[in-house]
């Protein structure tokens, strides 16, 4: 397993994060948001491109094994697979720490999603339109467990093109729901994505309130 963290090695020894990925002295909140979505979607290039920190992947090889078991569909290209979380981190303010937790796209790794949602104060789904009918048990997952999230195309540069209000339609999503489009791979477009998610959680407390 490819444990692409902070920590280093030095005789067998974890020493710990670098000193700029420490978390700020300053911090004193933080909050959790979760990056879903099926098997190549971009999770793991989203929460890469707009973490401060060298995130932690957890990312396997993918073998033989895989075969009739995985649907990789639109990604035949993929070569890994996240097998149990992405994480990184985002410092909102000298006190307030986003924490961005990214789940596995394969099916078979699913029923750990129910530990990376405990606690999430939201969601952003990301959408392939080329696969767009593997979202729909993910928003499922969410909608049972309450969890408030966005939408969010990542435009993939062979993907067909569609209307908003079709997509919204496709994935039987409520009227209130953001859909946006996004480029997970730019940091400032990830970065947009997460403000319009907590733009979205901050109206539906006010509306709760």
């Amino acid at each position: 397993m490819d444990f692409k963290s902070s920590d280093t090695l030095t005789s067998g020894a974890i020493t710990g994060p670098r000193e700029q990925d420490a978390l700020p002295a300053t911090a004193a909140a933080a909050v959790k948001v979760v990056i879903v979505g099926g098997f190549g979607v971009g999770k793991t290039t989203m929460v890469g491109s707009v973490s401060e920190i060298r995130p932690l992947t957890t990312e396997e090889t993918m073998t033989q094994a895989g075969i009739g078991v995985d649907d990789n569909y639109g990604s035949e290209t993929k070569t890994a697979t996240t097998v149990a979380m992405d994480f990184g981190r985002i410092s909102v303010s000298e006190e307030l720490v986003l924490y961005l937790f990214g789940t596995p796209g394969q099916e078979r790794f699913w029923f750990l999603w129910n530990g990376l949602f405990e606690g999430a104060l939201g969601a952003v789904v990301l959408i392939d339109t080329r696969r767009v009918e593997v979202s729909f048990d993910v928003i499922g997952r969410l909608e049972e467990r309450g969890v408030p999230f966005i939408i969010a195309v990542n435009d993939f540069p062979d993907a067909p093109r569609h209307p908003l209000d079709a997509l919204r339609t496709a994935l039987d999503l409520d009227q209130h729901v953001p859909i946006v489009h996004c480029d997970a791979r730019q940091r400032v477009s990830s970065r947009d994505t997460l403000m319009t998610l907590m733009r979205y959680l901050h109206a539906l407390a006010v509306a709760r309130a």
